[in-house]
């Protein structure tokens, strides 16, 4: 399983926006980011975890979704918007995916979200994970993305 990444960007946000900056002072996303290979995505703020996600899409379609849902589909989007003003989101991309299949990252994020877990608590706006059995790669993954952070 090969991941690269993160690909960092800050974000300043307010409930209807996000306005995104890369590492080289440009506001738009880049590589990995655009890409439709499966994506972990980490949201922090102050260094700690808020958020934990998934995706195939690029990040800033993801984002508009999270961004633009009301509830009426089920889905009221990314409630994390509503309380920060600024984040970090990284972004790791799984290169070997084949198939575009997701299992793999879903089952790294999972276990991310377990060891922020594990450290203290659940991370403060994670509403919903799907777990799977997992191998020593997964697990590993999952240690070196959260060695990143201040898990509590």
């Amino acid at each position: 399983m090969q991941i690269s990444g993160p690909d960092r960007y800050d974000l300043k946000i307010t409930p209807t926006s996000f306005v995104v900056k890369c590492a080289q002072g440009k506001s738009r996303f880049s590589g990995a980011a655009n890409s439709n290979k499966p994506k972990l995505y980490v949201v922090s703020a102050e260094g700690r975890p808020i958020y934990v996600g998934i995706t195939k899409q690029s990040m800033s379609t993801r984002l508009r979704l999270g961004r633009t849902a009301d509830g009426t589909t089920g889905y009221h989007g990314y409630s994390w918007r509503h309380h920060h003003s600024a984040a970090v989101l990284d972004v790791w991309c799984h290169e070997d995916a084949t198939d575009r299949n997701c299992l793999d990252i879903e089952t790294v994020e999972a276990e991310v979200v377990f060891l922020i877990r594990s450290a203290g608590q659940w991370p403060e706006f994670q509403t919903e994970i799907h777990f799977h059995r997992s191998e020593p790669i997964h697990r590993e993954i999952a240690a070196r993305i959260i060695s990143r952070y201040r898990a509590t």
